[in-house]
């Protein structure tokens, strides 16, 4: 390696939130609460989408869904536009040698994605075979990374993504979606502190127990990694960012735009960055991209809708975001919501006739998702919700017909237009027709 720039390593994994022990949870996360203490940590970073397919699209091209293309999951037909750019595309010209492993999810094509290197045997998409989620759990991708850091010798400097299948539920032979409790060391669910947003009830708190398992897990495979680097002495010229793509997958969180769903663990240390350093300031990450390509001096495209944040890590000036934006159009059904967070308050605009909290299938057919079913799938939600984190921060009070908060809906509501506006929001000419639409509307078949 020439040294003129340090490698990045991009470590994700799925439905983790913020679930951490450096953000305050009663679990035990050594290894990634010791990367924060090294590093950087970041208390109000959220994510576009409070779902897989969208959230990493933004992460990977510095874009919101509805500009990039991923409008739902990449194994429902959706795709990047053709003229996208992602992250390794922009570090490969910058001499960066990439390589990706474990999972991705942000297109079926591999080829795509134009990597140097793929060290995967698969994708995380229904269909795939058992031994493709195995080899993509967080232990087995770790170890594999780590034998690439012990083989050296590196001319170039080198970008990985290493994707990790934890914490994402799996299905069982019931048709239960839980954590996969018997590749893991569980915990009591009389032990664990339940979640301030769902009731107390016991089938959220096994499901809980069963999660931190795998949180664990996740941990462990960072721990390897960092190991990993530091026995190749590429330590000191290694970014490592740590991340996942949206809040834990429990009613409320994963496919909502409350902040349980919208919540991200963002830690990253390296050259330059500020030890034990946390930052209390609203990130997206959609900013994440333009922050790395400043970071290892790369021009910053200006089609990228997120702004670097490097100012912060180098205590330049840097203009605080007034506010981040989130939305979600298609998951397993139509779900059309676009929302926007401020310090103070939550505007959601919902789109569709839905139940008051759409649960994905893996949270529906959960013990936690059992628990709720009545309460949250039935009744159906209002178009405005605004909530005032400052006085109801579980954003279970919605004051948007309240007199007294005429004003902050009617501001919060035009800057939402306004940004839909700007960015080209499909949803405002009406209901977005799903990916794969072509087979729908070529019905008849003409004979042949």
């Amino acid at each position: 390696m020439d040294g003129t720039r340090p490698n990045v390593l991009l470590i994700h994994c799925h439905d983790l939130g913020r679930y951490l022990g450096c953000y305050g949870v009663d679990i035990e996360t050594p290894a990634i609460d010791r990367l924060a203490g090294e590093g950087a940590l970041f208390e109000n970073h959220y994510v576009t989408a409070p779902q897989c397919t969208p959230s990493r699209g933004s992460l990977m091209t510095g874009r919101y869904p509805h500009v990039n293309g991923l409008m739902g999951l990449a194994h429902a037909d959706w795709e990047l536009h053709e003229d996208e750019r992602i992250l390794p595309h922009y570090l490969s010209d910058a001499g960066y040698e990439t390589h990706l492993f474990g999972l991705q999810h942000i297109t079926q094509d591999t080829d795509k994605l134009q990597y140097d290197h793929i060290h995967s045997e698969g994708n995380l998409y229904p269909g795939v075979s058992p031994a493709v989620h195995q080899a993509n759990r967080a232990r087995n991708v770790s170890s594999v990374v780590a034998s690439f850091l012990e083989r050296g010798a590196f001319d170039e400097p080198f970008f990985a993504s290493v994707g990790f299948f934890e914490c994402h539920r799996v299905e069982e032979e019931s048709g239960r979606f839980g954590f996969d409790a018997g590749q893991y060391d569980t915990d009591d669910p009389d032990e664990v502190r339940p979640l301030t947003y769902l009731p107390d009830r016991r089938g959220i708190r096994q499901d809980l127990a069963d999660m931190r398992g795998m949180v664990r897990a996740i941990d462990d495979g960072v721990g390897t990694i960092l190991s990993g680097l530091e026995d190749a002495d590429l330590a000191d010229e290694t970014l490592v960012l740590f991340t996942t793509e949206h809040g834990i997958a429990f009613p409320l969180a994963k496919g909502s735009c409350y902040d349980a769903g919208l919540e991200a663990v963002l830690a990253l240390r390296g050259p330059g960055i500020p030890d034990g350093r946390r930052y209390d300031e609203l990130v997206s990450n959609v900013d994440v991209l333009p922050t790395l390509l400043e970071y290892v001096d790369v021009d910053v495209p200006d089609r990228l809708d997120g702004r670097s944040f490097r100012p912060l890590l180098t205590d330049d000036e840097y203009e605080p975001r007034e506010q981040v934006f989130a939305e979600m159009t298609w998951h397993d059904m139509y779900n059309p919501v676009r929302a926007i967070r401020t310090e103070r308050y939550k505007y959601v605009r919902n789109f569709w006739h839905l139940p008051k909290a759409y649960l994905t299938k893996d949270i529906f057919a959960s013990e936690a998702g059992r628990e709720v079913r009545e309460t949250y799938a039935v009744p159906y939600r209002p178009y405005e919700e605004l909530y005032d984190i400052r006085h109801a921060p579980q954003e279970d009070e919605n004051v948007a017909r309240e007199p007294r908060y005429r004003e902050a809906r009617t501001d919060l509501s035009r800057r939402l237009y306004e940004w839909m506006d700007e960015t080209d929001d499909p949803l405002l000419d009406g209901p977005v027709i799903p990916g794969d639409y072509d087979e729908i509307h070529s019905w008849p078949h003409e004979s042949s």
